[in-house]
């Protein structure tokens, strides 16, 4: 039967997530993420006991996804600072222009406020990207005519930054227009670059 199948979590996971970004966390209720699946709300809840589990499970779906499509970027190109910019500019454009996803993770951020497993998640997700970024700064430095005083607090200041722009996208959806795109790549790359670095020292090989 198909409550048994090994994909249907996963499946049930991706209903919800979908929908939760359409519509809203608020707005779905376990029937609707169930027919999305193709399943009965019976089978819903062999899998999942509550509506808080599958939010927790979209929240994985989303977690997974996002690490699966950045190494997929990582793997068109071998030169550090490329890999950087493509996975910066993957970052720019799932986070932040398209709506779905921006909505979906400005609502898990908000309920991350109150919910301490959100919470967790959450930051468990926010650690991983930190340090794939880090990872690349500091593998950029090695290689190019490049220098970073601090690689962790310059990307947390670059991802700092796409949270803001995030944010201000709800009540400003403008700002995540195309013709802003590139521009918005080059100001979130000159932020790792620039930050806490003194303009003499950042043509300087890292050691």
């Amino acid at each position: 039967m198909p409550v048994f199948a090994p994909q249907m979590r996963e499946k049930l996971a991706e209903s919800a997530f979908s929908l939760f970004a359409q519509k809203g966390i608020r707005s779905v209720n376990l029937d609707e993420v169930a027919a999305r699946a193709g399943v009965t709300k019976g089978s819903l809840y062999w899998h999942y006991q509550s509506k808080k589990e599958v939010i927790l499970a979209a929240c994985e779906y989303y977690y997974r996804r996002w690490q699966e499509r950045a190494h997929s970027e990582l793997a068109l190109c071998d030169d550090p600072l490329g890999q950087l910019e493509r996975v910066l500019r993957f970052s720019v454009e799932s986070c932040l222009f398209d709506r779905e996803n921006r909505v979906f993770t400005t609502e898990v951020f908000a309920m991350s406020l109150q919910d301490d497993d959100v919470r967790a998640g959450w930051a468990a997700f926010y650690e991983s990207v930190r340090q794939l970024y880090v990872g690349l700064v500091q593998a950029a430095c090695g290689q190019h005519e490049v220098y970073v005083n601090d690689a962790r607090r310059a990307v947390d200041w670059m991802l700092a930054t796409i949270e803001g722009i995030k944010q201000r996208a709800a009540f400003e959806p403008e700002i995540c227009t195309p013709d802003e795109r590139e521009s918005m790549v080059r100001g979130l790359l000159r932020i790792v670059w620039e930050v806490d670095v003194p303009a003499a020292a950042r043509t300087t090989r890292c050691p």
